[in-house]
């Protein structure tokens, strides 16, 4: 049997409530991400952060307690964060929030692998940013499903961000999604303070 199909217009005023919802629902997730904080004693609006994240002389390793699918690429992250000067757990708790350790994953906005970096090429050559390709001094989706270059460029990229931002919170923030605000970055820090 065929039915007829039936074609539901909304008017966009319909749909402002669902909108304040949604945006209700994002800053009470966020508040709550910022008692927990508070509770563990972590300053989010101060430079200390980067200080903390901030690899000291001596070599750090990868907490245990990150799940398998991080354990498997302890080495790469280990190394990495060694040539960058970056706490491993913080490189690990990237990892997990933006491929949970897969590889291969290309996310819907063309973010490719471990770190999920946006290439110059594939879906992420059509965002412009003043006339040009933001992207295009970035490796191409070949180099980034390389998991040890994926690693590495990450790592490169978050130290840079952290050089240039002056706080964890920033370059986390700039490392991640754009018009979210902090919520990427309190996600972050929040599975880096669990993990550790």
């Amino acid at each position: 049997m065929f039915y007829n199909a039936v074609m539901i217009r909304v008017h966009p005023r319909l749909l402002i409530f669902p909108s304040i919802l949604l945006s209700a629902f994002f800053l009470l997730i966020l508040s709550n991400s910022v008692k927990i904080y508070a509770i563990k004693g972590i300053d989010i609006n101060t430079d200390q952060n980067q200080t903390n994240l901030e690899m000291p002389t001596s070599k750090k390793q990868l907490s245990a307690k990150y799940p398998q699918s991080i354990q498997e690429w302890q080495e790469e992250i280990e190394y990495s964060a060694g040539q960058h000067k970056l706490d491993p757990n913080l490189i690990a708790a990237v990892m997990l929030q933006e491929s949970g350790g897969q590889s291969t994953v290309i996310s819907a906005s063309g973010a490719v692998g471990l770190m999920q970096i946006m290439p110059r090429d594939g879906i992420a050559s059509k965002f412009i940013c003043d006339d040009h390709p933001c992207f295009m001094n970035r490796p191409s989706i070949n180099e980034l499903l390389n998991p040890d270059f994926n690693i590495d460029f990450g790592t490169r990229l978050l130290s840079g961000l952290l050089k240039t931002s002056g706080s964890t919170r920033n370059a986390l923030k700039a490392y991640g999604p754009m018009d979210v605000g902090f919520y990427y970055a309190d996600i972050v820090l929040s599975i880096y303070s669990s993990y550790k």
